[in-house]
């Protein structure tokens, strides 16, 4: 059961609104905190909060370069499963 209870948590922490939205832009591009902030309405420490959540689950990773550090998807998996959830709650 260790599998299913470490996919539970994650899938916990996937499942809130921003952080969706965050997977769906990154799965676009890498993006800074504050371009991810002000994608999602909220502030620069919450998306970083959030950020760090899905960094630890292993979906997100972060590149520093100079004074930025950019985030990008580090699980190639949430292309499919976003593309589930974009199929099925958000249909064109």
């Amino acid at each position: 059961m260790t599998g299913f209870n470490e996919a539970a948590e994650c899938l916990k922490i996937l499942a809130h609104p921003v952080r969706l939205r965050m997977v769906q832009l990154l799965l676009e591009g890498r993006y800074t905190v504050g371009e991810i902030a002000e994608d999602c309405g909220i502030a620069d420490n919450v998306a970083s909060e959030h950020l760090r959540l899905m960094q630890r689950c292993g979906f997100f990773d972060s590149q520093r370069e100079g004074r930025r550090v950019y985030y990008h998807v580090a699980e190639p998996h949430l292309k499919s499963l976003m593309a589930c959830i974009e199929a099925r709650f958000m249909p064109v």
